[in-house]
Formats: C-alpha cells, structure tokens, sequence
C-alpha cells in the first residue's frame, strides 16, 4: 500500500500514520483492491513470495467486480500465490458527525485505466452509507482534474477552494461535497455507475489490455 501512496501523491503519508489509521482511529474506514492474477509490469516482488495462502471470496458486486478487473477466477476458497496478491489500489475516510471525509483514493500506475478508482468510490460510498454519514466531502489539488472528473461523475459539486492547502507547492485545493447519500437521485446514479462499471470490466477490450499486460511481465 505505501508503494502505491509513494506513487500516486508528492506529499505522501508515511507507514506509522496508517498504522495508526488502522490500530487507533475509530472514525477511520478503509479499502483495498487487490490483484489476484499474475503481475502486471511495473510490479515489484513482495517481501515475501513464497507460498500459497487460501483466501475465501466473498460474493457479491465487489467480489464480481474484483474478479474481472483481475482476471481471477473460481468461486469459493482457491489457492493464491503471495507473488501476486498485489494491492492496486485503496481509498479511506473518516466519520465526522453526519460526514464522511473522503481522506485518500489512489490506483497503483499499472493498474490505472480499468475503472480501479471507480471502483474505490463505489466503495467509500457504500461504507459512508452503511456507518451513517449523510454526505461525502473532500478536498482535491485543483490541477488534479482526473480526480475531479470522477467526483464530478458522482454528482460532487465544487463548495469552495482552501488557498495554499498543499504545502509542496502552495497550490489551492477545491472543497467538494456529494448530494445527500440517501436521496433517491443519488442512489440511482450510484446503481447506473455500479452497471456501468461491470458491463465495462466484462468488455473484450478491457480483457483484452489486462492480458497484454500481465504478459509483459
């Protein structure tokens, strides 16, 4: 996971702040997306990968949704190698009163391009509404205009702008808030996105990539 955090921001967090996160934080959640298949190219070896380990799959959209980014297969308990249980991306939030501060969302670069983001935001959304917020909100770099098409996807409005957020370079960062989590507009639009997502990562063309891919390695 800090591979990914390393890769994916200029200011990133280090490993105790997530130790923390997990072992202290009450108010935290957060989520990963694993790969099950072989390695794609830009993955490095783990610390230790050696041996199998069984890992029981749970069903459901996730469950479905995970195996066709990955290219696993099989229901049940199945056998992994530990080369390739590769984190591709995570996301975490916190639980302010009613809200849900989304603090993270970051796809490891060789998984990028087969919706592993959407699939976080589908994620975060699910757990915001099953812990009781009533709102997602968050701050993003205001040239980060990737993360913002994907807020925006999700009905996130633009609310305000904290100058100077980011301490690197000083750049402002947009304040962005979703629609009610438990309005019928919006959960409608989550269930439209969630199809979308499946019937995306079932295409021949994504597929198609993901072997290219795994092949290079």
């Amino acid at each position: 996971m800090m591979k990914v955090e390393r890769e994916s921001f200029a200011m990133p967090w280090p490993g105790n702040a997530y130790k923390r996160e997990l072992k202290e934080n009450r108010l935290a959640r957060y989520v990963v997306a694993r790969r099950t298949g072989p390695p794609l190219a830009g993955d490095l070896p783990l610390p230790s990968e050696s041996r199998a380990a069984p890992v029981t799959r749970q069903k459901g959209w996730g469950q479905r949704l995970r195996r066709l980014i990955t290219g696993a297969t099989g229901e049940g308990i199945v056998q992994e190698d530990v080369l390739s249980r590769r984190v591709a991306g995570y996301a975490g939030l916190w639980l302010m009163v009613d809200e849900a501060h989304i603090t993270s969302i970051a796809v490891a670069p060789s998984y990028r391009g087969f919706g592993v983001g959407e699939l976080m935001m589908l994620s975060i959304v699910d757990i915001a509404r099953e812990i009781g917020a009533e709102y997602l909100t968050l701050e993003v770099r205001v040239s980060n205009s990737v993360a913002q098409n994907l807020y925006r996807k999700y009905g996130f409005k633009d609310t305000g702008v904290r100058r100077r957020y980011y301490s690197d370079n000083n750049e402002d960062a947009l304040i962005m808030w979703s629609d009610p989590l438990e309005s019928p507009g919006f959960l409608h639009m989550v269930e439209d996105h969630r199809r979308e997502l499946i019937d995306r990562t079932r295409s021949s063309r994504t597929q198609a990539e993901l072997r290219a891919r795994a092949v290079q390695t």
